[in-house]
């Protein structure tokens, strides 16, 4: 059985996860706790680092289970 992706998302960025790569290495959760949450749902809050921090964080996902993406902000 196949387990979707999800997506967590705020005006800025949006976190791809896929459980069906990941390595369960808590890499994430180890180093960025305040954002990657393993006993907490929902278990990745984008308001817990700045976007630097969260995207960093997300390069280093030994499985590539965490993708992101930079939003695109409305011109007004």
């Amino acid at each position: 059985m196949k387990i979707n992706a999800q997506e967590f998302s705020n005006k800025d960025i949006t976190i791809a996860y896929d459980p069906c790569i990941c390595k369960q290495s808590e890499v994430c959760c180890k180093e960025l706790s305040s954002v990657f949450r393993n006993s907490v749902i929902p278990w990745i809050d984008l308001d817990g680092a700045n976007i630097k921090d969260i995207k960093k964080q997300i390069k280093k996902c030994p499985s590539g289970a965490l993708k992101f993406r930079i939003n695109k902000r409305e011109v007004a």
